[in-house]
């Protein structure tokens, strides 16, 4: 049974396609990166655990629900991972905030971690794994693969636009983890990049290009 969730939303679709014209600036760009992740938020942080508490209301007592156990930790996956963050914390400001940095392996051509530093009691935490874009999986999966290997039981994993690929990808390697995507696009072109997609991202973000 899939795991993986496609976002069909109008806001989310709207605030897509604005990313993906060109003549959408630095400012504008990070913006709406910001804003989706905020609208995916309450889809990824529908499950968390709850608890009864009783309290006081101006017109009475009350058992309600409130958030228990661990606050879930944030992993972006660096760089472009960064854009995703505030909009989930807008929603979920208590959540814990790592980071895992990935870079191409010269001589094995593998992704490789650069930069590393999770919360405390990692491995008692539901992680979310935000990437604007999901394109061959590669990344994504050895993001997955080192967060297990700290004793993650519970992951979920969220993109803005994912390659039939890539999901496949990402499914095949890790069918027990939760996957969130705003859009399902085209597939990759002949330089793994996501068409029609929306450029890249990084880039896109910090205006680096």
């Amino acid at each position: 049974m899939s795991r993986t969730t496609i976002l069909d939303h109008p806001l989310i679709n709207h605030k897509i396609s604005l990313l993906r014209s060109e003549q959408t600036g630095t400012r504008d760009f990070r913006l709406i990166v910001e804003e989706i992740g905020m609208l995916m938020a309450y889809e990824v942080f529908r499950d968390l655990p709850t608890e009864n508490v009783s309290i006081k209301t101006p017109v009475g007592e009350a058992n309600v629900p409130m958030l228990c156990g661990r606050k879930p930790a944030v992993v972006p996956i660096l760089r472009a991972g960064l854009g995703m963050v505030n909009g989930l914390l807008a929603v979920m400001p208590s959540a814990k905030v790592g980071h895992i940095g990935l870079a191409r392996d010269e001589v094995t051509h593998k992704p490789r971690e650069y930069y590393v530093n999770l919360p405390q009691h990692i491995d008692e935490r539901t992680v979310i794994l935000p990437d604007p874009m999901l394109a061959t999986g590669g990344s994504a999966v050895h993001a997955v693969d080192f967060i297990k290997k700290q004793g993650c039981k519970k992951i979920k994993f969220m993109c803005i636009i994912a390659a039939p690929e890539g999901l496949r990808t990402l499914e095949n390697a890790h069918p027990d983890i939760d996957i969130y995507v705003g859009t399902l696009d085209e597939g990759l072109n002949e330089n793994a990049y996501i068409v029609p997609g929306l450029g890249d991202a990084g880039d896109r973000i910090f205006g680096t290009k």
